[in-house]
């Protein structure tokens, strides 16, 4: 694309008041978006915007500074695809709805090697539980060990533990952000996004900068993260859960949507409840997304990383064989060993340190 075309596709986009739909309509009536920026104000009256948003983009107009911007893109270390651009990412121009742009923040700007692999996105609530956390990270392990990119959108709860575990397994990670890439929202996943950026990943948004986080940009956000994967993993949602939305953008998108069944009893599992009911795939282990997805290298990969038992003491022996089938609380674990919680905990520490255990907070642990 013409740099000099590029600037006015960035110009529209940092305007307030011209989507995604009006620009296209803008751009198709004028026959570009330069043509559609510099047009008169009566030919501007002709396509009906309305009185308030002529004035407010003539006066826009006026006051927006190119170099200004682009300086502050670049000092951030930002870039900027357009729709139309060859590295624009595949999957995402696929989607009718799809960003006119989208600006990028990585490690090596003139890398996008990370949009050449497969997605998939993993989501879920904000208030994840043990089970949650648990099944987040057991399920994104497997996928990051298949070779794939992990998608998710950088909030609290199951985003995080996604995010994490891809970037702990040595993956790649791309978050989706519902502001601008110099707004990091919750701010205290800043390190986070910067971590992920580190491991050779990528934070990406359609929103300019010093756009904040609303609430209604992150309906539009989750149509994103679907657009970049091949399916959408649903790990633990309550009824009323965001990612329900992500989960019916990617069915809209003809995406593929998975769900875990957790616990009848827990609120937090009604939403992927509602998914399976409604035609969701289920999944009970990885291999169920990779054998959809006719992704099937997690066997082989998996065959060098299995827990060596003539290793451990007999004590951590027995832990495995009670943890085998399900999780349990410290006191439990000790009085199925006959053993003194505060001995135990020692023991519990140590195998979550060898990589054996994983702690579910709250005392809970269960088997890696």
């Amino acid at each position: 694309m013409d740099l000099d075309e590029k600037k006015y596709w960035l110009a529209f986009n940092v305007f307030e008041g011209i989507g995604n739909k009006r620009f296209k309509l803008l751009k198709e009536y004028f026959g570009s978006a330069k043509l559609a920026y510099l047009a008169k104000e009566n030919k501007l009256r002709e396509i009906n915007l309305g009185e308030k948003l002529i004035e407010n983009f003539l006066r826009f107009r006026q006051e927006f500074d190119f170099s200004s911007y682009n300086f502050r893109l670049e000092s951030l270390g930002i870039t900027v695809i357009c729709l139309e651009e060859e590295n624009y990412p595949k999957l995402l121009k696929e989607i009718s709805d799809a960003p006119s742009l989208i600006y990028i923040k990585m490690r090596d700007l003139g890398n996008f090697g990370v949009w050449d692999k497969k997605s998939v996105a993993v989501v879920g609530t904000r208030k994840v539980t043990g089970y949650g956390r648990q099944v987040t990270e057991m399920i994104t392990e497997g996928l990051v060990n298949s070779g794939l990119v992990i998608v998710s959108g950088l909030a609290r709860g199951v985003d995080k533990i996604a995010h994490e575990t891809a970037i702990n397994n040595k993956g790649l990670t791309i978050g989706v952000l519902a502001c601008g890439l110099d707004m990091i929202y919750p701010p205290e996943h800043k390190g986070l996004a910067e971590k992920i950026i580190e491991t050779g990943g990528a934070i990406i948004s359609e929103y300019p900068l010093g756009q904040p986080a609303m609430p209604g940009n992150f309906p539009a956000r989750n149509r994103i993260i679907s657009g970049l994967s091949l399916g959408v993993v649903v790990t633990e949602a309550a009824q009323d859960s965001g990612s329900l939305i992500t989960a019916s953008c990617a069915a809209d998108q003809g995406r593929d949507v998975f769900a875990i069944p957790g616990p009848i009893t827990s609120p937090l599992s009604a939403g992927t409840s509602e998914l399976l009911k409604k035609g969701a795939k289920v999944v009970t282990g990885v291999q169920d997304i990779l054998d959809e997805l006719c992704i099937m290298n997690y066997e082989l990969r998996e065959k060098g990383k299995k827990i060596n038992l003539d290793n451990l003491t007999n004590e951590e022996k027995k832990i495995c064989e009670i943890l085998e089938n399900e999780t349990m609380h410290i006191d439990e674990i000790a009085r199925k060993m006959g053993n003194e919680s505060g001995k135990l905990g020692s023991i519990l520490s140590l195998m979550e340190i060898k990589g054996i255990l994983i702690n579910l907070g709250e005392g809970v642990y269960g088997v890696k």
